[in-house]
């Protein structure tokens, strides 16, 4: 027995360091199966520790994709510096031309309430005149703000002319409404723009008138107006009074492509800003330059003598062409005398009749005419960009009459 022992022990230490070697055994042989050297993209990716991925029904590796590029440090990158993209160029509108202008004017004025026209044809239409409509006819042309002598002699000689046609056809009375009306507007009045260009400076237009007329709105109307018959042109800020506009010119400006000179100094001096202007203008070699003022009520001395300074001023390097008056014609006979008191200060060269819509007050255009010996230049029916066209005698009286 004591001779067996030695042998059982060595048995049992043979199998112990047997079973101890069969596990190392068994890894070994799994660990062999994984990828544990470089694998290529097309190589089956090993099962993790979770089982068959999803979207496997055969529990087996995916493909995995390419591998991105090793990534180089931040502090190893080459630092580029980009330009920043310059920012879009505005597109520029295109003005509507002067012919167009008048067709789209005349066609609104036409269909607008004008109570001149269709109540002097319906009042001379009718079988018999009598002295009551006489006073009718006298009645309608005041209230259009024609003016008493203008109506009195528009009405001498309407009396004339029906006792010697003695028939009234609504034909008849429309031609010689017509032939009438034409004479009292006057077509031989000279309405052209005084904006040549001179042999060594820009022609220089001023425009002027009391508060909320639109006078910056005309101006940048108007710009839009010499932009459309190729003119060079330049505006001037020179209204430093009423806030943002400074701002107001230049925008309309900037539509059509148009520099603004203005201050960026709250309440600067407006001959100051105006003569900049001009200077530049003149530097420039611009063929128009215009000069948009502060509006003013007629009746206040100092500020109308301050008007009369930024055209003194501005005469010192150029002359100055045209003078504007902005009247909104619907003021009727408030607005005659508006013109009065500028005309004594600035000498006005021409009158800008707005909101000239049909209404009664449109026979301000006779009135104003007639009193001042100035023609009106321009007119505009509405707000948008292109309602501002030149006055015409015939066709306005057509459109009355329409």
């Amino acid at each position: 027995m004591n001779e067996l022992l030695p042998i059982i022990l060595s048995i049992v230490v043979g199998l112990a360091v047997i079973g101890g070697l069969i596990p190392v055994f068994l890894k070994a042989r799994r660990n062999s199966q994984n990828y544990t050297g470089p694998r290529d993209a097309n190589d089956p990716a090993p099962l993790d520790s979770a089982g068959p991925q999803s979207g496997d029904a055969q529990g087996g590796g995916t493909l995995v994709e390419d591998r991105p590029e090793t990534q180089v440090p931040p502090s190893d990158l080459e630092t580029v510096e980009l330009e920043p993209e310059a920012p879009a160029a505005p597109s520029l509108e295109t003005p509507l031309p002067v012919e167009g202008r008048l067709v789209r004017l005349r066609a609104r004025l036409a269909k607008s309430n004008n109570a001149l026209g269709k109540g002097l044809l319906a009042l001379l239409s009718r079988d018999t005149i009598d002295e009551d409509v006489w006073e009718e006819v006298e009645e309608t042309l005041l209230l259009a703000d024609i003016g008493t002598d203008s109506t009195m002699e528009l009405v001498d000689t309407l009396r004339d002319r029906v006792k010697v046609l003695g028939v009234r056809s609504p034909e008849h009375v429309q031609s010689m409404l017509r032939e009438e009306l034409i004479k009292l507007v006057d077509p031989t009045m000279d309405r052209t723009l005084n904006i040549t260009r001179h042999d060594d400076r820009p022609a220089v237009l001023m425009v002027v008138g009391v508060n909320g007329v639109g006078k910056t709105t005309t101006v940048g109307k108007l710009a839009r107006v010499l932009v459309a018959e190729d003119k060079d042109v330049l505006l001037g800020a020179a209204d430093t009074f009423r806030a943002a506009a400074a701002e107001q010119l230049a925008t309309w400006g900037a539509r059509v492509g148009v520099p603004t000179v203005k201050s960026d100094v709250d309440g600067a001096d407006p001959a100051s800003v105006a003569f900049e202007a001009v200077k530049v203008g003149i530097e420039q070699e611009v063929d128009v330059v215009m000069i948009d003022t502060a509006g003013r009520l007629q009746n206040k001395v100092g500020l109308m003598d301050e008007l009369g300074k930024v055209k003194r001023v501005i005469e010192k390097q150029a002359t100055v062409d045209e003078v504007l008056l902005v009247l909104d014609a619907t003021t009727g006979q408030n607005g005659l005398t508006q013109a009065k008191v500028f005309a004594e200060v600035v000498n006005i060269t021409g009158i800008v009749l707005t909101k000239l819509d049909g209404t009664a007050k449109g026979g301000i255009v006779v009135a104003i005419q007639k009193t001042l010996g100035v023609p009106v230049k321009l007119v505009g029916l509405g707000e948008g960009a292109d309602d501002l066209a030149p006055f015409d005698a015939e066709s306005f009286v057509d459109a009355l009459l329409n």
